[in-house]
């Protein structure tokens, strides 16, 4: 086996879903590390858009129909080493609710002066920008 094969590992996409003025946030089951609160996210599948993999785990974690609405950024995961997309979605249809019980604990909805509370560490620099203004608005 080569360090390629480690390389080619799936990115991993996120959604940022704003709705009423809070983002969605998820607690998953078995912690990455210090992660524990983080935006609903999976591997993007073969033949699949970052874009289209944001509003399918959306989906399948929380039972949310979103759309994707733009492309926030792209990075290396500081804490996972993983290649992670993060897309703006809005939400068309549905109440959030744990919907992957096996993935998931909890969902909260977090309003912008309580995100640090979630994610004591930061959040990915467009990401934040973005929350800023839609939370903000």
């Amino acid at each position: 086996m080569t360090n390629q094969n480690m390389d080619e590992r799936p990115g991993i996409a996120a959604a940022i879903v704003v709705n009423e003025g809070r983002v969605l946030m998820v607690r998953r089951r078995v912690r990455e590390g210090q992660l524990s609160w983080q935006f609903p996210a999976g591997e993007v599948e073969p033949g699949e858009t970052r874009e289209a993999a944001a509003v399918r785990e959306t989906q399948e974690e929380t039972g949310l129909t979103v759309a994707a609405v733009k492309l926030l950024g792209e990075r290396v995961h500081p804490k996972t080493g993983r290649q992670m997309s993060y897309t703006a979605c809005e939400v068309l249809n549905g109440t959030a609710h744990v919907a992957d019980t096996e993935e998931l604990a909890e969902l909260a909805w977090v309003a912008h002066r309580e995100i640090s509370q979630y994610v004591p560490y930061g959040l990915f620099g467009p990401v934040q920008e973005y929350l800023d203004g839609a939370l903000d608005a």
